[in-house]
């Protein structure tokens, strides 16, 4: 470079001074040339690099034959089965524990209330009260006493076992179980099969999960209900959660005042049939009231106190039965329910992944054609034989 650059400054320097005689043409021919082809070289670095007006075409997209889609719609299948499975085992056995509590609570406070001597006085002056303020015709004491026992139910047992294990929150738990669970083994297909994850991705926001009414709002698709962070933030899973309490008819703490019903139904029949016979001196006071119900109770208290208590074994026997028979119902209907129990929502989205996917796993099997049987030795003998004849013959 040193020398071109040499060589282009003597060449300039000849402009303003002639070069020697001895400086033939040959070479000034070359110098010129050899300037010429600088120049050009220079002009080629000093102009940019164009690109392509379009950049190269990308890798065609992966193509999935339509069994391997069939083998992911089945695996899909398995993992809702298994995640379903898994959360109906967490479910039940956070309700084995809540009937358990209901159990002790019950057998701790409401049973040892109820056969007190003072509560039943104090029942027998309720039913005396309802009966007096009756209207004509009308009998509501059992009805009444049902809803007073109901009440105290809730308040006893109920609603302080809810406050550890509420059937409701159990069941989002169950729910959320099933979703987490799911999303885990979802992750595995693509792999397992060599999916691309976009088209898997599009496959399973073609699958249903939520579907309750024709609103945007209350659909959500598979792959909705497995990317939620927590599934609690779907809207459509917040309208199927208000969907199952209104058919449960929960308040949010705990069985309805329905499921109650029975436990104070029979825990009055055997009351008011109880004070048929042992509770009308109590009655009696209740109804008279003033000075004279207060004589009346103090001078039958001492006997009565000593009857109630003969008597309490067989009335706690029977009120732990009816009870009994009143918490299998509840828990039939908050376990074993599937529209309204702890696994209501789990079923609904089981439900709907698995059904939509029965289209895709039940596929027509490809027609094919009856195949051509070989002939015998012997027929194909035979028909030579009247091939040949029939050629004779002509």
């Amino acid at each position: 470079m040193l020398r071109v650059m040499y060589s282009i400054r003597t060449d300039a320097t000849a402009g303003e001074r002639p070069l020697p005689h001895s400086f033939d043409e040959t070479k000034r021919c070359r110098l010129r040339a050899l300037l010429v082809a600088l120049m050009l070289t220079l002009a080629g670095c000093a102009t940019p690099v164009r690109l392509p007006d379009h950049p190269p075409d990308l890798a065609p997209p992966v193509h999935v034959p339509e069994s391997t889609w069939w083998e992911v719609d089945s695996d899909i299948g398995a993992a809702s089965l298994a995640a379903k499975a898994s959360a109906r085992d967490e479910a039940r056995g956070a309700m084995a524990n809540w009937k358990r509590r209901i159990q002790k609570r019950t057998e701790t406070d409401f049973i040892p209330w109820f056969t007190d001597f003072w509560t039943q006085q104090w029942l027998a002056m309720k039913v005396a009260w309802y009966k007096l303020s009756a209207e004509e015709g009308a009998d509501p004491t059992i009805k009444r006493l049902s809803a007073y026992l109901q009440t105290q139910y809730r308040e006893r047992v109920l609603d302080p076992v809810a406050r550890e294990i509420d059937p409701d929150k159990v069941r989002a738990l169950a729910t959320n179980h099933y979703a987490q669970r799911l999303s885990a083994q979802l992750q595995e297909i693509p792999r397992r099969y060599g999916v691309p994850v976009d088209q898997f991705d599009r496959r399973i926001k073609a699958i249903p999960a939520i579907a309750l009414t024709h609103q945007p709002a209350h659909s959500a698709s598979l792959y909705e209900v497995v990317h939620a962070e927590p599934i609690a933030t779907l809207p459509a899973y917040v309208a199927l959660s208000i969907q199952v309490r209104k058919d449960s008819g929960t308040t949010g703490n705990g069985p309805s005042d329905a499921r109650i019903s029975p436990v104070a139904k029979r825990a009055s029949e055997i009351l008011a049939a109880r004070l048929i016979t042992s509770g009308g001196a109590s009655a009696a006071a209740a109804a008279i009231g003033g000075g004279a119900g207060v004589i009346i109770s103090f001078g039958t208290a001492g006997f009565s106190a000593i009857a109630h208590e003969k008597d309490r074994p067989k009335m706690e026997a029977q009120l732990r039965e009816s009870l009994r028979l009143a918490l299998a119902d509840m828990w039939l209907e908050l376990v074993e329910d599937p529209a309204t129990g702890v696994m209501a929502e789990v079923y609904h989205l089981s439900g709907q992944i698995e059904g939509g996917l029965v289209k895709t796993l039940t596929q027509p099997a490809p027609f094919e054609p009856a195949p051509q049987g070989t002939p015998l030795r012997n027929e194909k003998s035979d028909n030579e034989g009247l091939s040949a004849k029939g050629r004779s013959d002509k």
